[in-house]
């Protein structure tokens, strides 16, 4: 069976989450979104785990659903701890997300984990847990869980960033990297950058949301053809196997915010040549720049751009449906027209997914105004422009704004 799975997100009980983010909520936007497979998110926070044995139950093998209803949604259990601790002469900030097949393998995480630090502080706890440690306590609770490295290359919090990563899988986990089977792009990056550096072509490359409201579900997801169950997803992963992992939606990693270097005080954002023509430091304050994905991307690869490695995991760019629809309109995101042609287009085709997945253009013009088709076709086909994203800053994502280009050549731009 062909899903959608988003399998990192965030509960209300993380710092600078939506007071959305309960189960009801996610239940709903997940059909919303066309996603058959959530992530529960922060299962190592008390009173969340407390919410999810309230109300969600057992149904496929190592998934949940809404208690007493007929949801399609399941819910597969994971955590994100953020692991803070000094190595080799430098203090190192590493993101993990675990998964785990039962409640029962949770309780023996969390009753480890609580003996490090406080869980109940933030649904993402802070640990001073070598990341290495981190994976000994998970394996040791189920050799079925599995632990994977988020958002890969961000510069404070990923496994490679620039400011607090390390230069290999290797180098991390040591004798423990034969346990990591997968990494995530994070929306900076996405596969054809990861897999200019060996590690990117090692292990599987997973893409998820890691939203913190319920809007943001499924920006970034990963695609299965497999059973409904918790032991089918987790060995495609660790297999890299072409016929059951089919391929990753993901952002155009230029919208991310940390693609470029850059100094957000300054509104000062660099490409890798321009900043090394500063010598890393911003030229309007002198302070140091905040060294982006493609510049670390750079400074790891040993393949050249474009370079794609046999047997890889395909994968697709997106642009959120709703981000479509505003910039065809040239209205705001939130505007009550852009809610309108949403609703519209996922009532006639039954998910966002299948809308910007599915339809021939003739089909959306049936339903909706030729502008909005137009986007959605220019996405699918990569036509679209984006001012990179730096230093926590997101990038600019433009549809359209190659119409003077377009006139002027009768050629339409394509930057991706």
């Amino acid at each position: 069976m062909k899903f959608a799975a988003d399998l990192h997100l965030h509960s209300r009980f993380s710092r600078a989450t939506s007071i959305n983010m309960n189960i009801r909520a996610l239940d709903a936007w997940a059909r919303i979104k066309g996603i058959k497979i959530l992530g529960t998110g922060d299962f190592t926070h008390p009173e969340w785990l407390s919410e999810l044995n309230r109300d969600l139950e057992p149904a496929e093998p190592g998934l949940f659903k809404l208690k007493g209803k007929n949801s399609p949604t399941r819910f597969l259990l994971s955590a994100e701890v953020s692991c803070i601790y000094s190595k080799n002469g430098q203090v190192r900030k590493i993101h993990i997300v675990v998964y785990a097949p039962t409640i029962e393998v949770v309780e023996k995480i969390n009753a480890r984990l609580s003996r490090i630090g406080n869980l109940a502080s933030d649904g993402r706890p802070i640990l001073g847990l070598d990341a290495k440690e981190l994976v000994k306590i998970v394996l040791d609770a189920s050799e079925q869980c599995l632990v994977v490295p988020a958002h890969a290359m961000t510069p404070w919090f990923g496994i490679f960033g620039s400011k607090s990563g390390f230069d290999s899988l290797q180098e991390c986990f040591e004798d423990y990297t034969k346990y990591i089977y997968a990494i995530e792009t994070g929306l900076s990056a996405d596969p054809e950058m990861l897999w200019r550096i060996p590690d990117g072509r090692r292990v599987a490359l997973i893409s998820n949301s890691d939203a913190h409201s319920p809007q943001k579900l499924a920006r970034e997801a990963n695609i299965f053809d497999t059973g409904i169950d918790y032991f089918e997803i987790i060995e495609a992963i660790k297999n890299k196997d072409p016929e059951k992992f089919l391929y990753t939606i993901e952002f155009f990693p230029a919208e991310g915010k940390y693609h470029f270097d850059g100094h957000r005080a300054c509104n000062a954002s660099f490409s890798p040549q321009e900043s090394k023509r500063y010598n890393g430091n911003c030229p309007v304050c002198g302070r140091e720049l905040t060294i982006g994905v493609v510049n670390r991307i750079e400074e790891l690869a040993d393949r050249p751009e474009g370079y794609k490695p046999p047997g890889a995991i395909p994968f697709k760019h997106f642009v959120p449906l709703q981000e479509i629809i505003s910039d065809a309109l040239k209205v705001m995101t939130a505007s009550k027209q852009v809610q309108m042609e949403y609703d519209n287009l996922v009532k006639n085709f039954g998910s966002e997914f299948a809308v910007l997945l599915g339809p021939s253009r003739a089909d959306l013009e049936k339903v909706s105004l030729p502008e909005i088709a137009e986007g959605v076709i220019r996405v699918r086909e990569g036509r679209v422009s984006v001012v990179p994203g730096y230093d926590g800053v997101y990038g600019k994502i433009k549809i359209f704004d190659d119409e003077i280009v377009a006139k002027a050549t009768g050629k339409q731009k394509k930057l991706f």
